[in-house]
């Protein structure tokens, strides 16, 4: 027994260097993501970081980050917040929004960007992310920032990695185009953006319908419901292609676009899809609770938008990665640290909010967006030894008053 005691000893030894060099590990691993969600880069990570030099930080980079590892830790993030209480008092899960940021780009890359007029005119791209009723940011890519937003609503619900079932969206009008319409039906979502100047839009009966008097002024040509229904088997593939994966939702709808206007696909999608944004127009002018939704709907990826805006910070708030994998990861690294953010926060709000007895009817306006606790600059710096245990909060911080904060 007691020549026993040094080999256990030693496994100690052992098992101990081996869980601190997990921790290190995991703790460089999140100075990655700082790198691409501060928008430091590698190079100026490794020197505000103890312990971790470029070559280190470069190597981990190329071994563990990837668009697929992003999303896998996001949708762990996600999934951890949706299990909160607090979370359940701001929605049930089931409606999201979606937009898209413009970012300017610099340096190298302002070479690919390009340049909206309605942002400035400085080249840039733009970060299309989807947004839950809980506030998760489930979904981001990165688009061309004079690209139409319509044909990504899709990608956003259908490829997320995530245990969050989304049966209604919202966009706003760049979001929507009669294709969009047309094609969410097929997977299950109802489709309510909230269209600019929705007077000026015409409505399209069924033929052999009529209007009454007060939408006499608003209708145009009748749906052709025969084209449609001579090409109903061509849009159930088209539907099914998305739905296999055998090519992306934005991959169809841009080519469906960029057919010529006699294709018969392309004209049976856009009658089907004026059908729906009929039926719901019809929805929007008698339903105050279908806009009240969409527009708490769009506020929250909005104040999303918000904290984003805050957290890249570095080299002026501009994209200088040419290549658009490296882009990717900036936006890739920025989504998941927003919502490790909401994860902390609203961890946080959970135990602060019992503590004073906030009611459930107060605690739901209360948004997990706040970022003035949290220092931005310095040094970044992962100490193992300094960790908490996971069930393990910090101290409340008391404040008196607003005035002493």
């Amino acid at each position: 027994m007691a020549d026993d005691l040094p080999r256990v000893a030693e496994t100690a030894v052992k098992l101990r260097t081996c869980h601190l060099i997990i921790l290190s590990r995991r703790g460089r691993l999140w100075q990655l993501d700082n790198a691409d969600g501060i928008n430091l880069g590698l190079t100026r990570m490794a020197e505000t970081c103890r312990g971790a030099s470029l070559r280190q930080l470069a190597h981990l980079h190329d071994w563990h980050i990837s668009e697929a590892a992003y999303g896998e830790a996001l949708g762990r993030l996600i999934d951890a917040h949706r299990a909160m209480p607090l979370a359940a008092l701001w929605g049930d899960g089931t409606t999201s929004s979606s937009d898209g940021q413009q970012f300017h780009a610099g340096g190298r890359g302002a070479a690919i960007g390009d340049i909206n007029a309605r942002s400035g005119n400085e080249p840039g791209v733009a970060f299309y992310t989807h947004v839950s009723d809980r506030y998760d940011p489930f979904a981001t890519r990165v688009i061309a920032a004079t690209a139409g937003e319509a044909p990504y609503v899709l990608d956003g619900l259908l490829y997320q990695q995530t245990g969050l079932t989304i049966e209604e969206h919202y966009t706003d009008t760049g979001g929507a185009s009669d294709h969009v319409f047309g094609l969410m039906p097929f997977f299950g979502y109802r489709f309510a953006p909230r269209l600019r100047d929705i007077k000026q839009r015409r409505l399209h009966l069924l033929p052999g319908q009529e209007a009454g008097p007060l939408l006499a002024g608003m209708t145009a040509e009748p749906i052709a419901l025969g084209h449609v229904a001579a090409h109903w088997d061509e849009l159930l593939r088209f539907a099914t292609s998305i739905r296999t994966g055998t090519a992306t939702a934005s991959a169809m709808l841009r080519r469906l676009s960029a057919y010529p206007r006699q294709n018969g696909l392309a004209l049976a999608m856009r009658e089907l899809g004026r059908l729906e944004r009929s039926i719901f127009m019809l929805d929007w002018l008698r339903d105050i609770d279908l806009r009240r939704r969409t527009q708490a709907g769009l506020n929250k990826g909005e104040a999303r938008n918000a904290l984003a805006r805050a957290l890249f910070f570095n080299q002026l708030g501009e994209l200088r990665d040419r290549r658009f994998e490296n882009q990717t990861y900036r936006a890739s690294g920025l989504n998941l640290l927003v919502a490790a953010i909401i994860l902390w926060n609203t961890r946080y709000l959970e135990v602060a909010l019992a503590d004073i007895g906030t009611p459930d009817e107060i605690a739901r306006h209360v948004a997990p967006l706040g970022w003035e606790h949290i220092s931005l600059t310095g040094d970044y710096s992962w100490n193992v030894e300094d960790r908490p245990d996971p069930d393990v909060l910090r101290p409340l911080r008391a404040i008196s008053s607003l005035l002493a904060a």
